[in-house]
């Protein structure tokens, strides 16, 4: 499977990691996603997929078209099918907030049919035969969804979220919010609003998620090291909240890893991985 993405241009860079392609045949038929820093916008050009959360109590969806996702606080499961055409959104975790008229929190650990949010769909997509031009006319759709106003609160999440970014979840969410001038608890009702999770949550999203790029499956793994130099401080918290977060150990991560080595031409290890 093929991998095709960037950077968009400003403005939508402040609100968006990358939009990108999907396209080929999947190596692994079904990925095991932990929560990473990002909410989603997924735009399927081919074949069903299906989404299921690891929480058993919830069940499973078969997507057509396109789909919002937030910001994830457990994992969920991918399920491919033979041949893939998708087309991508990684919004910054409150980056999805002045593209949708719909808080955030309502789309905490859900996903949203795009027919939902969007009433003008993006058939054109399907006529473009090459990335580059699906991912021109989904940044240009971007562009008009862009809200020319944002919205009360958002100004304060985007910086304090930057600097959680930046710090990549160090930052202790008292210290933001006393830097911010406000309450703590204005500051989570405002993250909750337009990320769809506290301050403290992100955080804690934000440090596994270095954690794991930092993590080199090709060479001997200092857990204790690299748990430390993530911000965990507690060897039994970390374990648990790696556990919680992967479905795995360390050490069964790292053998699952070292198995299934990420595609050539893929980003770097950062999240999704082969569900066995």
């Amino acid at each position: 499977m093929e991998y095709f993405g960037r950077v968009p241009a400003p403005p939508l860079d402040s609100f968006i990691d990358d939009i990108y392609c999907l396209a080929g045949t999947p190596r692994h038929p079904r990925m095991n996603v932990p929560p990473m820093p990002s909410a989603h916008l997924f735009l399927n050009l081919g074949d069903p997929i299906r989404l299921s959360d690891s929480d058993p109590s919830m069940p499973p969806a078969v997507l057509t078209d396109g789909w919002f996702m937030g910001v994830w606080t457990r994992r969920f499961l991918i399920d491919y099918p033979t041949r893939v055409r998708l087309v991508g959104v990684h919004f910054k975790p409150w980056g999805i907030s002045p593209f949708v008229d719909l808080p955030a929190s309502e789309l905490r650990n859900h996903w949203i049919p795009i027919d939902t949010l969007w009433q003008r769909s993006l058939d054109r997509l399907r006529t473009e035969s090459s990335a580059s031009a699906a991912l021109h006319v989904l940044e240009k759709e971007l562009r008009s969804r862009l809200a020319e106003t944002p919205s009360r609160g958002l100004d304060l999440v985007q910086h304090t979220g930057g600097r959680l970014e930046l710090s990549h979840g160090v930052v202790p969410v008292g210290a933001l919010a006393d830097a911010a001038g406000v309450s703590g608890s204005h500051l989570a009702t405002q993250f909750r609003s337009h990320s769809g999770v506290t301050p403290k949550r992100m955080a804690r999203i934000y440090r596994f998620a270095r954690l794991i790029v930092s993590v080199d499956a090709r060479h001997p793994v200092n857990w204790s090291h690299f748990a430390h130099t993530a911000g965990y401080f507690d060897q039994a918290h970390f374990s648990k909240e790696f556990k919680d977060f992967t479905g795995h150990t360390p050490t069964e991560y790292l053998a699952l890893r070292r198995r299934f080595p990420a595609e050539p031409g893929f980003p770097p290890d950062s999240g999704p991985m082969p569900a066995i």
